[in-house]
């Protein structure tokens, strides 16, 4: 892959428990690929437990940072990795909370799978947004506002000010990744 997107920064942001693996590690391996310079910021910072499919647990990866640390400004785009236990718990956290706000209001690129899209709930900013998520997110979605809920792979939508790139659940990651590098050129 060539560098096309270097000087570009992206954020990802989990919990410190239960990521879906792929969902972190898979964009964030393509996008360092096309020269992206990429920070994983968690709630507490240090190491994060990954698992399989949600239940099974996997390897640990370390964050850089915690998300108390971090500020949009500093970052292109914002990419929130899904996993049930990983988006309930992130959902719930104020920093994660501010920093899906700053980056909403700052017209930057939010990318979000799966369960992902909770967070964007309880940060307020899913109003009047066309999205898709792991069909179980639906109701709470279209209950907070949503404009629509779509089943496809990936969804675009911009609306009021910002981007938003959605997918499903792991199987999707392919188009995701594709479209948060097409978002980011």
């Amino acid at each position: 892959m060539s560098n096309q997107l270097a000087g570009k920064k992206v954020l990802f942001i989990t919990s410190n428990t239960g990521i879906e693996r792929d969902e972190l590690v898979k964009p964030l391996e393509t996008l360092k690929a096309h020269g992206v310079l990429v920070a994983h910021g968690s709630s507490d910072g240090g190491t994060t437990q990954t698992f399989v499919q949600d239940t099974e647990k996997d390897r640990t990866v370390e964050s850089q940072v915690a998300l108390a640390g971090l500020d949009a400004s500093d970052f292109d785009a914002l990419v929130i990795p899904g996993g049930t236990v990983n988006a309930d718990t992130l959902r719930l956290d104020e920093n994660a909370q501010r920093l899906a706000k700053e980056f909403a209001e700052s017209g930057k690129v939010i990318a979000a799978i799966c369960h992902g899209p909770w967070l964007l709930i309880n940060a307020g900013v899913i109003a009047g947004k066309t999205l898709t998520s792991y069909p179980s997110v639906r109701l709470d979605l279209e209950n907070a506002g949503a404009a629509g809920w779509i089943d496809v792979e990936v969804k675009q939508c911009q609306a009021n000010g910002w981007t938003l790139i959605t997918s499903r659940n792991p199987n999707d990651i392919p188009v995701f990744n594709d479209a948060i590098v097409a978002a980011l050129k």
